[in-house]
């Protein structure tokens, strides 16, 4: 690299606007779609689709809510012409649906895209030819003169054709292709000439496309030009603003969303952003964004496996598991204080459902596209205790203690320092039941117990515990069940055991949802130990969870 670059690439001029009105703006509609997977999305593959693999695409799209979508560039190829036909003939093209394709200014290309549209109830025929001053410098030789002559000749042409093929409702688009490093007067001049040929109306409609075909500025310069384009074009109010975002400086959607403020009416691109070199502007992203700023978007991602699916298929390409919305850990938090946030947001959120949707670091609830709340939060070396606890509650029902969650958490942590990787749901249960008493057979069951209250206020607590085989006889007293049981665990097994922390619930909301009962036992060596129980009877399920408390800390003194 340069180390003085300006000597080489030369920054990009600002636009010269007074009083720019695009800073104030604010978005409160979406705009008109235009999906260009199946043409522009498709000449940026290594192996473009063929008819299969576009027909499911187009039924996605149909599925997404898309009207307009540009489906081929039919005189580019064989197997393009043949799905326009094939679109057409078959009739796949619902009546408020309209097809677009795209055609150079060249008279025998205009010819073929017209056969290929024969049948068509409702289409757009999008013309375009580069008007940069490199373009017309180093690629076609011409001077401004010849560039508005060939883009009004092929105009001229298309009108004419247009009006011989009367029963489809024809929509002319013209692109000046390098729009976004043209000279705004040229850019002008040339799109006034075509719609002079044109003669926008509602009757004959009109999109004029302005794209970013490279980006060669930051997106603030790229709203100047389209609010600059739309106050002195003469016929504003008859044409439809297009524009066709490209990310070569990663600014894609920055630029449509500006563009957007700036007066643009419609927005061109593709699902993912898949498109030439870096890509298109991406539709879904773009479409979610307004979703979350609680604009309607008025496209459908609710089943946002379901796309990524179709479209990875289809395009041969997968979707970064970070993307936006649509990424696999899109919405998966690694990091302790993340998931704590996340935790509690969604623990308010329960008290108050019907709030706004307000959960630190999660600006969309992946409900609405179809995602479950199982991978918001996983559990690596990077997570703290409520990574973990989170985990518990939502598969399990359990709800945690804070101290257990701080003691299961250096747990979590000890095994996750050991072999480094992520650990799986399975793997977080399978490590609870190990580690509070749940796993099966129990290391100290509770048999049968009973107890009887005495007229002094005490209560006489008898049990028997099967441990390793052998049966255990406990008798104790009591002002309670659990004092009772703790002073007979003190006479059987000579330990000074006290219960610090106690915690119960049920497990659902039926009268014969099980409890789960947490117990917390302190011993003479400063030693703590937790159990946790499960039992329809929450008595039962109080005193195995004391039991599984001790048998913790039997097996850490290996005195069991």
């Amino acid at each position: 690299m340069l180390t003085q670059p300006a000597g080489k690439y030369l920054p990009f001029p600002p636009v010269k606007l007074d009083a720019r009105q695009w800073p104030s703006n604010t978005l409160t509609r979406a705009p008109r779609w235009l999906s260009t997977d199946l043409r522009d999305g498709n000449q940026a593959l290594a192996e473009p689709m063929d008819s299969r693999r576009k027909l499911l695409f187009w039924d996605l799209l149909l599925q997404c809510g898309f009207k307009e979508i540009e489906v081929a560039f039919p005189s580019a190829s064989q197997t393009d012409f043949n799905f326009v036909r094939q679109l057409i003939e078959e009739q796949r093209i619902p009546d408020d649906v309209s097809i677009q394709v795209l055609t150079q200014a060249r008279s025998d290309l205009i010819e073929r895209t017209f056969a290929a549209l024969q049948g068509a109830k409702n289409a757009t025929l999008h013309l375009y030819n580069a008007t940069a001053p490199v373009f017309r410098r180093l690629v076609f030789r011409q001077s401004k003169e010849e560039i508005i002559q060939l883009a009004v000749s092929a105009a001229k042409q298309i009108r004419q054709l247009c009006e011989e093929q009367p029963d489809t409702h024809w929509t002319f688009e013209y692109s000046p292709e390098t729009f976004c490093f043209t000279e705004l007067d040229f850019a002008l001049e040339i799109c006034e000439a075509v719609a002079e040929i044109w003669q926008p109306c509602a009757a004959r409609p009109m999109i004029i496309n302005l794209p970013a075909t490279v980006e060669v500025s930051t997106p603030n310069v790229y709203a100047d030009q389209i609010e600059y384009f739309c106050r002195h074009f003469t016929r504003r109010a008859e044409v439809c603003i297009s524009v066709h975002p490209h990310n070569d400086r990663g600014t894609g959607i920055a630029c449509a969303e500006l563009a957007m403020l700036a007066g643009a009416d419609r927005v061109e691109g593709c699902l993912f952003g898949n498109g030439e070199r870096t890509g298109n502007v991406d539709l879904v992203t773009l479409a979610l964004n307004l979703y979350t700023q609680g604009v309607p978007p008025g496209l459908d991602f609710s089943q946002m496996k379901q796309v990524v699916d179709v479209v990875e298929q289809c395009n041969q390409l997968p979707v970064h598991p970070r993307h936006p919305y649509a990424g696999e850990l899109v919405f998966t938090a690694f990091s302790g204080s993340h998931q704590d946030a996340i935790k509690k947001g969604f623990a308010a959120r329960q008290q108050q459902p019907e709030t706004r949707w307000e959960v630190p670091y999660l600006p969309l609830d992946p409900a609405d596209i179809g995602c479950s709340y199982e991978a918001v939060i996983r559990v690596n070396s990077q997570s703290g205790k409520s990574g973990a606890a989170w985990m518990i509650e939502q598969n399990h029902g359990l709800t945690l203690p804070r101290a257990l969650q701080q003691d299961f958490s250096r747990r979590v942590q000890q095994q996750t320092d050991t072999h480094g990787k992520e650990m799986t749901q399975a793997s977080i249960w399978q490590l609870f039941r190990e580690a509070y008493g749940l796993r099966d057979p129990m290391s100290v069951a509770l048999g049968e117990y009973s107890s009887q209250s005495q007229a002094n206020g005490q209560l006489n607590f008898r049990a028997e515990l099967l441990m390793g085989g052998k049966r255990k006889a406990l008798c104790g007293r009591g002002n309670g069940l659990l004092s009772g049981a703790v002073d007979a665990l003190r006479q059987a097994f000579d330990l000074p055991l006290s219960i610090q922390d106690y915690h119960e619930h049920t497990l659902g909301q039926r009268s014969d949802s099980r409890s789960v009962a947490y117990i917390r036992c302190t011993f003479d060596d400063n030693q703590a130990a937790w159990g946790v129980g499960i039992d329809s009877d929450v008595s039962r399920a109080s005193l195995q969870a004391l039991l599984n408390a001790l048998a913790n800390y039997l097996q850490t003194r290996r005195l069991l």
